[in-house]
């Protein structure tokens, strides 16, 4: 005997195999809409904001098949009638099935045909019929989408064309005829004081004279109206006091329209009767801030310390723990200042920029007896001093077969009375690998502890410089930060050191900048030894040669292979000593050399001591704005002073004639890059982006090659996603080493994304770039960037990817194909890898730009 869940799965499958072949007499037998073109005067409109307004629309596709309409129309319109339709097609079915299983599951089963059916008709699309009543709809809107931008006797017709009997193209034809103008502007303002507002700031004024009557530019007008009198002073104005007044001639024989601006007073309701008020302007009279609870000044005797610093009164329950420099000198709301929205969005902006307290509370009330005068009072409530958190990661890599991370993290607020912020981050990480041999056999056998210690504070630091140099609303802010981190049987055993001495300044939400007066970075391997067993395609070329070339039994095991690490420093020193038969004009001796120069390079100690600059620029209003641009410009100067101080007191030089301090030769180099993001929207969650990427790095003077962890590398997820990260360059050159990478890189991205079923997105991207060296150390012409001849060597992926918005990240699935491969000789560089075999498939987090 069966058990019952195994019957009711069979029975599950039986219903709804049988369900959807009983569902195709369900499909409308009507032809749908294909395709919606809107056209004016006979001109397509293809990305015209007109066609959003238009509520007929085509089944959504997907690669050409409307897989939502497919759903819907597995569905079917009484699900109840259907399944009992199925037990009753044959003569004994109820009676079988009440045997089989009980009358109770036969319920259970219609219940759970109705939710399948139910959950195709939600996640379905219905066909796209044509509907008039939508049409109708769409010819409304249309019109009034003209009218609002000034083309008064517009007309729409539709128009149906036949594709076959299926599918059909629903053509709306609009002929927008005059449209109207602006003949002339008038103001009737009641109040003289805004009157006097508006005349000394109407050169800024959105409508004017000649101009097309469009509807948004009025509600733009009005917008600017309203910030202009409530940052000047009018503390209580209405928007609907403005009124736009305008005569136009429907008979359509006169199309310029005069256009008087009203502007009333506020009313107010005395007894039973509406009265008049004029607007005046308020100043502030006197400002207080309240710390640590929000204050009522009824309850004042609550408060039992206060000072009067600035003009400004600050009040506290308890002994006031700030310094009062540091809580007033971002409050723009002053005495003797006119009332303004924009001093108040500001000192919010302030407040919350200090990350000390709570999202602050400013009110303001007339002060009784006084005509047009306001009390401020701002209301801090600090956050808890001390903060702690931990977290803990459980990973797996090519490097780590297991990973345990456990982290914690302490965080003291207003450290120094001065809402400074110190944080102390601590990370250790275990790893278990089975390629690392090891006494004991140690499950745990890779390990890295880091920490970091960060001071911030909301001024610029500078030693000789005013500490408010830098205004408070510019939310200026001074980060010192020291970081170490160790590793074991990790790649080279890197032992890291960096410390930052930086400056943010924000001037305003769209603009960002930053200059590191000191960016060090100590770089120490201690593990040379692992160098062969880390970079395997170096030890796979030199072992290469060395079954060729090597006669040193000593240095290889009983395979033929090379040791590691003797036989392998040894063969290289050897070859390079002309101690073996073998030429310098030799490929052989040319392929232990740049072995050797990339083994002296990656496992060279590194120091970094430099400054760098950097200004960002983000246009976007909102996370929900798609239509935007984001540019970033960085440029690094590293070394030169360092050198410069080191060349002067005549120190120690290594075999290569550079400046060295304590065995490490300081780098020396400028850098710089530029980065732009634009989007551009194309509907209903369509998005059209670019990403365009470059920047280059020159070595010169106590350097001739780059830092590996400063140079730049192409591939990855979201770079060039048909080549994995560090597999693409440099140049025309094939992927030789594990990590491939260059001093110069150019890099293009396009992108077109767009919905397909409920969170469910797509996306197609076509992809360019590469890396070169250039006036480095690098001879190898396939590597290296020397001419415009040398832009032919610019890589191209193309695809296309799956992504799933979860609202608050976005989980990316990417699939890349090689389209133009500058590694493979002319003849075969375009599509010969352009298959899923080559293919690379790519997993990220949110977008990659």
């Amino acid at each position: 005997m069966y058990h019952p869940l195994v019957k009711l799965t069979i029975l599950n499958v039986t219903i709804l195999i049988g369900g959807c072949a009983g569902t195709q007499s369900y499909k409308k037998k009507e032809p749908v809409i294909d395709k919606i073109e809107v056209y004016e005067d006979g001109r397509l409109l293809k990305n015209d904001p007109v066609n959003l307004i238009i509520s007929t629309s085509p089944n959504k596709k997907f690669f050409g098949f409307p897989f939502g309409k497919i759903l819907y129309e597995t569905s079917h319109p009484d699900p109840k009638k259907q399944f009992e339709n199925w037990l009753k097609k044959k003569k004994n079915r109820r009676k079988r099935l009440e045997k089989w299983i009980s009358k109770k599951q036969i319920i259970a089963l219609r219940a759970y045909g109705e939710k399948f059916n139910n959950w195709l008709k939600k996640k379905g699309e219905p066909p796209a019929l044509l509907d008039n009543k939508k049409i109708t709809d769409s010819k409304k809107q249309i019109i009034q989408y003209y009218k609002n931008l000034g083309f008064y006797n517009a007309e729409v017709f539709t128009v149906v064309q036949p594709i076959n009997k299926k599918k059909f193209i629903l053509k709306y034809q609009i002929n927008p005829k005059s449209r109207y103008s602006i003949d002339s502007i008038t103001a009737s303002i009641e109040s003289p004081q805004l009157e006097e507002i508006y005349k000394a700031n109407q050169k800024d004024q959105i409508i004017k004279k000649g101009d097309a009557f469009e509807i948004n530019k009025f509600e733009e007008e009005r917008e600017r109206l309203f910030l202009l009198f409530r940052n000047n002073g009018i503390y209580n104005f209405q928007q609907n006091s403005i009124q736009f007044t305008a005569a136009i001639d429907s008979t359509g024989q006169d199309l310029k329209i005069p256009v008087n601006i009203r502007i009333e007073n506020i009313q107010q309701r005395l007894n039973d009767t509406l009265v008049k008020i004029p607007y005046t302007k308020f100043k502030i009279k006197d400002v207080a801030i309240y710390i640590d609870k929000i204050g009522l000044k009824e309850k004042l005797s609550q408060y039992t310390d206060s000072i009067f610093y600035d003009n400004l009164n600050l009040i506290s329950k308890g002994k006031i723990k700030y310094r009062p420099k540091t809580i007033t000198s971002g409050i723009l709301i002053k005495r003797g200042k006119l009332y303004s929205d924009e001093d108040r969005n500001l000192t919010y902006r302030y407040f919350t920029n200090l990350k000390n307290f709570k999202y602050p509370s400013i009110s303001y009330s007339l002060i009784p007896g006084e005509e047009d005068a306001l009390s401020a009072s701002i209301y801090l409530i600090p956050k808890e001093r001390f903060s702690l958190g931990f977290d803990l990661d459980l990973s797996h890599s090519n490097i780590q077969d297991f990973g345990i991370g456990l982290g914690g993290g302490l965080g003291i607020r207003n450290v120094f009375r001065g809402t400074e912020i110190l944080e102390l981050n601590i990370k250790n990480t275990l790893g278990a690998s089975r390629d690392i041999a090891q006494n004991g056999d140690q499950f745990f056998n890779l390990f890295e502890l880091g920490a970091d210690l960060k001071l911030s504070t909301p001024r610029i630091l500078l030693p000789g410089v005013k500490k408010d140099w830098i205004r408070p609303s510019k939310l200026p802010r001074t980060e010192i930060i020291l970081g170490t981190s160790i590793q074991e049987n990790i790649g080279l055993d890197k032992q890291f050191f960096k410390g930052t001495y930086q400056f943010d300044i924000q001037s305003n939400k769209k603009k960002r900048i930053q200059f590191k007066l000191i960016d060090l970075e100590f770089v120490n391997n201690r593990n040379l030894s692992n160098y062969f067993n880390v970079y395997k395609n170096s030890y796979d070329r030199l072992n290469q040669v060395a079954k060729e070339y090597n006669t040193n039994e000593n240095l290889v095991d009983l395979s033929g292979n090379l040791l590691i690490p003797e036989g392998t420093i040894q063969f290289i020193e050897l070859i390079l000593n002309n101690e073996l038969a073998l030429n310098v004009n030799e490929d052989a001796y040319k392929t232990v050399n740049t072995v050797s120069e990339r083994f002296d390079r990656l496992s060279a100690n590194n120091l970094i001591l430099g400054s760098s600059f950097s200004i960002n620029l983000n246009s976007q209003e909102s996370i929900f704005d798609e239509n935007f641009y984001q540019l970033r410009w960085k440029f690094d100067w590293v070394g030169n002073l360092l050198n410069q101080f080191l060349t002067s007191i005549n120190t120690n030089k290594n075999e290569n004639y550079q400046n060295t301090l304590g065995g490490v030769s300081p780098s020396q180099y400028i850098k710089t890059e530029i980065d732009y993001i634009k989007h551009w929207p194309l509907g209903r969650e369509k998005v059209f982006a670019f990403h365009a990427f470059a920047g280059i790095a020159i070595p010169y003077g106590n350097s001739n090659n780059m830092p590996f962890a400063r140079s730049y590398f192409s591939g990855g997820a979201n770079d060039n996603r048909a080549w994995k990260a560090y597999k693409l360059g440099p140049g025309s050159s094939s992927n030789i080493n594990e990590f491939n990478e260059a001093n110069f890189k150019i890099a293009f991205n396009l992108e077109f994304r767009f919905p397909i079923t409920g969170p469910l997105k797509g996306g197609v991207f076509l992809d360019f770039g590469n890396v070169w060296n250039i006036w480095d150390d690098v001879d190898d012409p396939s590597m290296r960037f020397d001419g415009l001849e040398d832009f032919s060597e610019i890589a191209m992926g193309s695809g296309f990817g799956l992504r799933y918005d979860f609202d608050f990240f976005v989980f990316r699935f990417d699939t890349g194909f090689k389209t133009y491969n500058p590694a493979l000789p002319l003849e075969m560089r375009w599509w010969s890898e352009y298959n899923f075999k080559n293919a690379v498939f790519n997993i990220g987090i949110n977008y990659p730009f």
